[in-house]
């Protein structure tokens, strides 16, 4: 795979660069970045040993020697740099969240097909060893009854926020907020595991421009409800429960490292814990998934986790639009 990294910022230079070093099949040819960002791409491509820099990216898109680009950058962008790419016969990995509607996944998944090119989202969890063995273990737990999930982060850019700089992940024209930027996570683990819910509620901290600080999704599905709770504004410790009438399950930690998990069943006596993941750094099953797919040809794989994409980008933006956020892209 002769990938191609878009963006010079945080999810780049901590998460995907060095993620892609651990992660084999995978050759990173080019680097692309703004004008105004051209020393930061020039920095990252020498300690990478990345050959090729640019700040056009049409250019990029012409280049025959480009298989795939990574699309890092701020999530207003997404679909748009997506659809370029995919236009130009380019296969995509693109970062959570895909894109900033439901209308925006369907359009890039059907352009993909139409193409014959390989898209995925970026979402670390759900391509873990512990994720495949948590959905294995659902049926040991009986009918669920319940889920909740917690994934609370106190943010970076929220002190600057407090003082009346709005940074991009604060950003409603830019797709901020911490449904699509935190609260994602929580999504994808349980529409991963249990599909679309039937009803969805959000209640939101709403900010002084907007954007939700922090909030819980409320989802309904046949026979339980789970809850999804983000903050930005706020931390706490992070875990996710499945309650079910035969055990439970919990994972320890944030759901988008999703290190370790433990099960107990009623009558056993024990609580049985697990911790499957091969790496330390939570990107790199999802970069080692997405060579193998493409690798494979297993175009079957590369549609599951579209039909997940699509799911969770319908219920978030059902529930920022019930609780009145709105995006530069609503219009």
């Amino acid at each position: 795979m002769k990938l191609a990294i878009l963006g010079t910022g945080k999810i780049v230079q901590e998460g995907a660069l060095p993620a892609i070093q651990q992660a084999d099949g995978i050759d990173i040819v080019a680097i692309f970045a703004r004008p105004k960002s051209q020393g930061k791409a020039e920095q990252l491509a020498a300690r990478y040993g990345i050959s090729q820099v640019y700040t056009d990216y049409e250019a990029l898109l012409a280049n025959p020697g480009i298989e795939f680009v990574y699309v890092g950058l701020i999530n207003s962008v997404h679909y748009e740099y997506t659809k370029k790419a995919l236009l130009a016969g380019k296969n995509v990995i693109v970062e959570k969240p895909f894109a900033s509607t439901a209308a925006e996944v369907q359009e890039l998944c059907a352009l993909a097909r139409a193409k014959h090119r390989y898209v995925f989202e970026a979402v670390s969890l759900l391509h873990m060893p512990n994720f495949t063995a948590i959905r294995k273990a659902l049926p040991d737990l009986g009918a669920i009854r319940a889920v909740t999930a917690n994934y609370s982060q106190y943010s970076s850019r929220y002190d600057k926020y407090l003082q009346g700089e709005v940074l991009p992940a604060f950003d409603p024209q830019l797709s901020g907020g911490a449904l699509y930027d935190i609260n994602i996570y929580n999504l994808n683990f349980i529409i991963g595991l249990f599909g679309r819910p039937e009803q969805v509620t959000y209640m939101p901290n709403i900010g002084f421009n907007g954007i939700d600080t922090s909030g819980v999704v409320l989802m309904r599905y046949p026979g339980f409800f789970a809850t999804a709770l983000g903050a930005k504004d706020t931390e706490s410790p992070c875990f996710v429960t499945i309650q079910g009438e035969k055990g439970w399950l919990r994972v320890l930690g944030a759901p988008n490292e999703l290190k370790e998990f433990e099960v107990h069943l009623h009558g056993s006596g024990q609580t049985t814990r697990y911790a499957l993941n091969r790496y330390g750094h939570r990107m790199v099953h999802e970069f080692q998934e997405f060579a193998r797919i493409y690798a494979a040809g297993d175009e079957e794989a590369m549609l599951s986790g579209l039909a997940i994409s699509a799911a969770v980008m319908a219920t978030a933006e059902e529930a920022r639009k019930q609780a009145g956020i709105v995006f530069g892209c609503d219009g």
